[in-house]
């Protein structure tokens, strides 16, 4: 909502700006929304329990500063008993080309019985994107120890399929 709203007060380009930074109308839209969300995220990121305002921080600076964004995803999973901030931030190290990255915010913050099975998820895929088969094989059997059967089952399959692609690639077959 603050994102769309704050795009649509930027529908009109400035000249002279675009012309200047040869930003389009679009680019222009998008920053101000960015400026936006990251102006509240700031605000409201001070809540204890708050812990999606730091997600969005961590992805709107992920870019320029790395280091910072892996701290507030850091901060927002430690926040978040659920592992939803947890499986948020790694989903967005790894969609940035950062696998490793993932890896060490994974393992470092990962509560198998406790967090939702999208992080164990998202360790098994980032560590194969890391070329790391055989961590990605103990993530899958960590996996297996969160209580809820029916989604750890639902994954399972996929995961096991794409771990066994990767042996055959890495075994260049």
């Amino acid at each position: 909502m603050v994102r769309r709203h704050a795009a649509e007060g930027h529908s009109e380009p400035d000249p002279l700006r675009e012309a200047e930074h040869e930003f389009t109308a679009a680019e222009l839209r998008s920053q101000a929304a960015d400026l936006a969300v990251w102006a509240l995220a700031e605000e409201i990121g001070g809540n204890p329990r708050g812990w999606y305002p730091l997600v969005e921080l961590g992805r709107l600076s992920l870019a320029e500063d790395p280091e910072g964004a892996v701290r507030r995803f850091t901060t927002a999973a430690e926040r978040d008993p659920e592992g939803r901030a947890l499986a948020e931030g790694l989903a967005i190290l790894r969609g940035a080309g950062m696998p490793v990255e993932a890896l060490g915010l994974g393992v470092g913050h990962w509560k198998v019985r406790e967090h939702t099975p999208e992080v164990g998820q998202h360790l098994v895929r980032a560590a194969l994107e890391a070329d790391r088969i055989s961590d990605a094989k103990q993530h899958l059997r960590a996996l297996g120890l969160h209580p809820d059967r029916d989604a750890v089952a639902k994954l399972r399959t996929e995961l096991e399929k794409e771990i066994a692609a990767s042996e055959r690639r890495a075994a260049g077959t």
